[in-house]
């Protein structure tokens, strides 16, 4: 079972493939999905990493939590369930 995990504190220079090959060297990364602002497609600073294996994922979040990537302090946990909001 795959599971999701939210990676925050990213540098706005942070790449696709750069998150890739950090998770990766913990197990195979299902996909990466890094967040934009809407208005203007700039990097948000956050995105989310699914992962095939639980334990892969559990090892990723205790080896990569914290650790320096592009001169920032990544902060990484399993991701929550969205929630949806009403719209106005």
């Amino acid at each position: 079972m795959s599971k999701n995990i939210y990676v925050g504190n990213l540098a706005w220079s942070a790449t696709e493939g750069e998150i890739r090959n950090a998770f990766e060297a913990h197990g195979e990364v299902v996909s990466v999905n890094l967040i934009e602002d809407r208005e203007t497609g700039r990097p948000r600073g956050f995105g989310f990493v699914e992962m095939s294996e639980d334990s892969a994922a559990l090892s990723a979040i205790d080896a990569l939590d914290g650790q320096n990537m592009g001169g920032r302090n990544l902060k990484v946990n399993e991701a929550k369930p969205r929630v949806e909001r009403p719209r106005w």
